[in-house]
């Protein structure tokens, strides 16, 4: 097949490494794969630069930015279009919102003959003004019909969906997001890593593994933080990514006097993310807004528990009890009272680790959500011969 994947930035994140390690297992089957995207600036970091996927054409669209623009998405969709016509694939496949609706509308307008597209995360959420989510929903149903099926990285994502009347249940699939868990599974407590990020060699930690950005939910980091230190004065807490909230955050913390107890790791290549993990006691995922968490199932692969808020994806990979503890969107409260819980008991950290370890290993490997896209696409090339016969 000649497959051609579309997103909108090539930044550190979890939508970009997923489109990596899916055409990475796809030319490990022998298809022609190429990338179209946008730039990637700032402090976010350029995937491509930071680990290896394969060798594979990279097509770079000016005009495909994050911001809704109508001068810059019309001319992304033209350019698009003339690029998918000349070039001739067998299947699109496009990912995250805005490079979802401008090249879905640019395939189909091409003539390519499957077009379909990975919902990472909804455009609209209740953390959203009213208007935002009505302009999404009308462009998400726009494009959806213009598709021959969506996937999603969560169940959560596809009932929103479903709710919206974005499209019918039966145009969706949930495959779930595919990461090199056999890297977390052995990724093990380094005394030269922790000296070398500043973290005292038998403090309790807690990890962080998102984008310094405001929606991966810092603003909760810290007050959670704060109550966890008057009961744990001991604790320490890793924050892994950069972004825009740098030195907001370095700022807020040193107003507070608690800078020394926060380590920032800054930009780590994906194929290091493991070794930072592991040097944690539990993570801590608090987003108002996320598709289904991969640092939650990268945690749980290294084998730490997870505190999270109980929102789109969470609940289905932090089994409250079992691989971790959910709380209600926004108490603080509660994540540091099940955090000081868990801090007090090992026992019970190991415990809740052992069993999300052995829940991820093999429904995240990235070769079966490889392996799953392979099938689905050769399955809808032969449907869509049938219908020109």
């Amino acid at each position: 097949m000649k497959i051609c994947h579309v997103i909108t930035r090539m930044i550190v994140g979890g939508a970009q490494e997923n489109t990596l390690l899916t055409i990475k297992g796809h030319l490990e089957k022998g298809h022609e794969v190429e990338l179209a995207t946008g730039y990637s600036p700032g402090r976010e970091g350029k995937l491509l630069e930071n680990a290896q996927y394969g060798s594979f054409p990279v097509v770079e669209f000016p005009d495909l930015v994050r911001e809704i623009s109508p001068l810059h998405d019309f001319k992304a969709y033209c350019a698009l279009k003339k690029y998918f016509k000349d070039n001739r694939f067998d299947v699109v496949h496009t990912h995250s919102s805005k490079a979802g609706i401008i090249g879905r509308l640019a395939a189909r307008a091409a003539g390519v003959p499957v077009v379909v597209h990975t919902v990472h995360g909804q455009a609209f959420h209740p953390y959203q003004s009213k208007l935002k989510n009505k302009l999404f929903i009308a462009l998400e149903r726009f494009a959806a019909a213009r598709c021959d099926k969506i996937y999603a990285v969560a169940q959560a994502m596809i009932d929103q969906c479903v709710a919206a009347k974005v499209a019918p249940e039966e145009k969706y699939m949930v495959v779930y997001s595919g990461m090199d868990t056999a890297a977390f599974d052995q990724a093990e407590r380094s005394a030269f890593l922790r000296e070398k990020l500043g973290i005292p060699a038998d403090s309790p930690t807690v990890v962080t593994v998102a984008r310094l950005f405001a929606q991966k939910g810092y603003e909760y980091v810290i007050p959670a933080a704060k109550k966890v230190l008057e009961k744990r004065p001991d604790t320490h807490f890793l924050f892994v990514g950069d972004g825009p909230m740098y030195d907001q955050l370095q700022n807020e913390l040193r107003e507070a006097n608690i800078l020394d107890n926060f380590h920032f790791a800054g930009l780590v290549p994906p194929a290091e993310v493991a070794s930072y993990i592991a040097q944690a006691d539990m993570l801590w995922h608090l987003s108002l807004h996320e598709g289904l968490p991969r640092a939650v199932v990268q945690a749980l692969a290294v084998g730490i528990p997870a505190i999270g808020f109980a929102l789109d994806g969470t609940p289905e990979v932090i089994i409250d009890g079992e691989t971790g503890y959910l709380t209600c969107a926004e108490d603080v409260g509660r994540v540091a009272l099940r955090t000081v819980e868990l801090l007090d008991d090992p026992e019970l950290r190991q415990e809740l680790g052992a069993n999300g370890k052995a829940r991820v290993l093999e429904q995240f490997a990235w070769q079966k959500m490889a392996d799953i896209l392979e099938k689905e696409y050769l399955e809808l090339i032969e449907k869509a011969k049938g219908k020109t016969l």
